[in-house]
């Protein structure tokens, strides 16, 4: 079979764990939150997201690069506390005393969680479990002096959750430095890796997470090296023939250059839902995925925030990877946890309703500020929110095909800062039994 044949003869997957799951979890954790620092500007994709973002980066987790950056707000930050010291020094300071994995779990548990996908290499190169390859530049060798990828992918699964790993194929700046990324054009650029050597190396680390830790996503970022893009020894393709071997109810995302995917990934406000694909939109609760020590309350989202936006996915068709980003001791910062929490409250009355939900879309409700529909199980289900008050909603106003009654229903709002209530009807036609 030629390469042609075998890219074809991978599978075009979606297991049912995934289809049904309205969230997941993302965690980025590194040797980037013992400084913990980014510039709180805007979230991808929005308009004011301007052609310099990268020297303006509010991403904590890209600090090594960002420090870099002549001019930039980081390096000044960088010199002024940190005396311009080498970016791997963070490796060495980082301590994980208040680490519990298990604590973790639960959270993500009763927060609404089907999966987690942990961030075990990042751009920086640094790997959070004894991978091939990195010598001693990992956190069993050094920092932690612990198998962090381990530690979560057990506590992960004895929670009942799916595990996932991300990895960064596209960018490592040690194994392939480059001078700082400055443009956003030049992630994608000239400057990303493509040698197969590189690939190669990358293969063998993701083989070794595959083969020890057995996880259900495979999660890439930034490309893969094109060179790379073969089922020769070392190749993406026979990589990713022994991920699907593996985990037979395993999949990936779409950030492998063009080469495969099972579903589209968005990101903050960047990138487009695609029709008729099995998409998920990654966030952070705040402008970062890494914990940036200077974002307050102004740039978190509020409990009430995180549950439309997970509400508005799967009324789309999509779920969501809602990311924490923990201090480089294993705290959660408690703004990051209370949105947890309360996502957990709401989820606790109506996952049901979103898990394996068909999305109906926005609805215009008079009087209503925001409101979505899902169908599940031959029922709609309306969430809606706004000033607090009761609201009368027409029949002719809430989606159709449902046994709503002819005179309307009301909802009682709570608020734009509480979660949104909900109201439902079967199918017209259906039993009542």
């Amino acid at each position: 079979m030629d390469d042609a044949a075998r890219w074809n003869a991978l599978p075009q997957r979606l297991p049912d764990w995934f289809r049904d799951a309205p969230l997941g979890i993302f965690i980025h954790w590194g040797a980037y939150s013992v400084p913990a620092w980014a510039e709180p500007t805007a979230e991808l994709g929005a308009a004011d997201d301007g052609a310099d973002r990268l020297t303006h980066n509010s991403y904590a987790e890209w600090y090594f690069n960002t420090m870099r950056i002549e001019g930039s707000p980081a390096a000044e930050h960088h010199r002024q506390v940190h005396g311009g010291a080498p970016y791997d020094d963070f490796l060495d300071q980082w301590q994980v005393g208040a680490f519990d994995p298990s604590a973790w779990s639960d959270l993500f548990a009763r927060a609404g969680a089907s999966y987690v996908v942990l961030t075990t290499k990042h751009h920086d190169g640094i790997t959070l479990w004894d991978a091939p390859g990195t010598g001693d530049r990992n956190t069993v060798r050094r920092g932690p002096r612990r198998d962090l990828v381990g530690e979560i992918a057990a506590a992960t699964t004895e929670a009942g959750l799916r595990f996932g790993v991300y990895y960064s194929g596209g960018l490592d700046w040690n194994v392939r430095p480059t001078e700082p990324l400055v443009e956003g054009s030049e992630v994608a650029g000239s400057k990303r890796p493509r040698d197969d050597e590189y690939g190669t190396y990358c293969s063998a680390q993701v083989r070794d997470l595959i083969d020890r830790y057995g996880p259900d996503v495979f999660w890439n970022d930034i490309g893969w090296p094109d060179q790379n893009l073969h089922f020769g020894p070392g190749g993406l393709g026979e990589l990713l023939e022994h991920f699907y071997r593996e985990r037979p109810e395993g999949l990936i995302n779409d950030r492998f250059s063009g080469a495969h995917h099972n579903f589209v990934t968005t990101e903050y406000q960047s990138g487009e839902i695609p029709e008729g694909q099995v998409w998920e939109n990654c966030r952070g609760i705040g402008l970062s995925f890494g914990y940036n020590q200077v974002e307050d309350a102004a740039q978190y989202m509020s409990g009430a925030q995180a549950v439309r936006h997970v509400v508005d996915a799967v009324s789309r068709g999509g779920r969501v990877l809602l990311n924490v980003g923990p201090r480089a001791d294993g705290s959660l910062p408690e703004p990051q946890r209370q949105v947890l929490e309360e996502l957990g409250e709401f989820m606790a009355e109506h996952r049901a309703q979103l898990t394996g939900a068909r999305g109906l879309g926005e609805l215009s409700l008079p009087g209503a500020a925001w409101a979505r529909a899902v169908e599940k199980d031959g029922q709609c289900h309306v969430f809606a929110s706004g000033e607090a008050g009761t609201l009368r909603v027409a029949a002719a106003d809430l989606s159709v095909g449902f046994d709503w009654p002819a005179s309307g229903v009301e909802l009682v709002l709570e608020g734009p800062d509480a979660a949104p209530v909900s109201v439902s009807a079967r199918a017209a036609g259906a039993s009542s039994r």
